[in-house]
């Protein structure tokens, strides 16, 4: 698993902030002692803007922190400015897509509840193109194109040495809207049946028949870090998404998922469904 500027910083400001109450001192009290400001730490824990090395050094030496946590802070800190391989690409990025692809890159595990359509990440292009047509109907062809283009590069961290762990509950209304028409319709659910044989790829099929559920509100996703304090919920929005990391957000959101889990279809039972939606077209 790559580890990316996102991940790096906000796990930054979480030890910053850790050593610092173990210290018992105060923002005021610690920015003090190594020649910050209060509001200058505060940014540093709460991983807004940039942070200078030097400063994350003298923190840790001032925390008493054991070398080898000074060391990985500060190379943590050297490191926050790396951008992944998006930023390569010449057209602009939404700025919701940018945090995507910035999360997804360093995951450990994806969580998916989808309601309306098949997660990114297990559609076809030709799916993801039609997808795009109809979501932003202004949109010129070149830009449906370009954002196509990245939705299928993203999909190349299914195909890493130690790809991320993704679990997809999917709503059988995704799957029986025709999008994009019948062929490009047969094509997606072999797509899944084909993805589901992967090991680590998990894809269960919340049926019709299991009535109100946790999630009517919507298709979300819980994008997992190494450690809980790194998850982050995504939540689809026209024009765009929203990213939640407050405790409480996402212990709703993890129980959330759960629950669908739950009432879903388990995995064999789930691929029977897909096929026979395919056969029925």
């Amino acid at each position: 698993m790559t580890v990316g500027p996102t991940t790096r910083r906000r796990q930054l400001g979480a030890d910053l902030r850790r050593l610092r109450e173990l210290k018992r001192l105060t923002l005021e009290e610690a920015g003090a002692r190594v020649g910050i400001s209060k509001a200058t730490l505060s940014r540093y824990e709460t991983k807004e803007g940039s942070v200078k090395w030097p400063a994350v050094d003298a923190l840790c030496r001032e925390y008493g922190a054991t070398d080898e946590e000074r060391v990985a802070l500060v190379e943590l800190a050297k490191g926050a400015k790396i951008q992944g391989w998006w930023r390569s690409l010449a057209d602009p990025i939404p700025e919701s897509m940018n945090l995507m692809l910035t999360l997804e890159d360093e995951v450990v595990r994806e969580d998916h509840y989808a309601c309306m359509y098949v997660p990114g990440l297990l559609q076809t292009r030709a799916y993801a193109e039609a997808v795009h047509r109809a979501s932003e109907v202004q949109c010129p062809e070149r830009e449906v194109q370009h954002m196509v283009d990245i939705r299928m590069k993203r999909q190349e961290l299914l195909d890493r040495e130690d790809p991320p762990h993704v679990w997809c509950v999917i709503d059988e209304a995704a799957l029986r809207r025709q999008v994009g028409g019948r062929e490009v319709m047969l094509q997606q659910l072999e797509h899944l049946l084909a993805a589901s044989q992967r090991p680590r790829i998990n894809i269960q099929v919340l049926p019709f028949a299991c009535g109100a559920h946790a999630a009517a509100v919507g298709s979300f996703a819980v994008l997992r870090g190494q450690a809980p304090e790194l998850d982050v919920v995504y939540v689809d929005l026209i024009g765009g998404g929203l990213f939640m990391e407050k405790p409480r957000e996402l212990e709703r959101y993890r129980l959330a998922f759960e629950y669908l889990s739950a009432q879903a279809l388990d995995f064999e039972s789930s691929a029977e469904l897909i096929a026979r939606i395919s056969r029925e077209r």
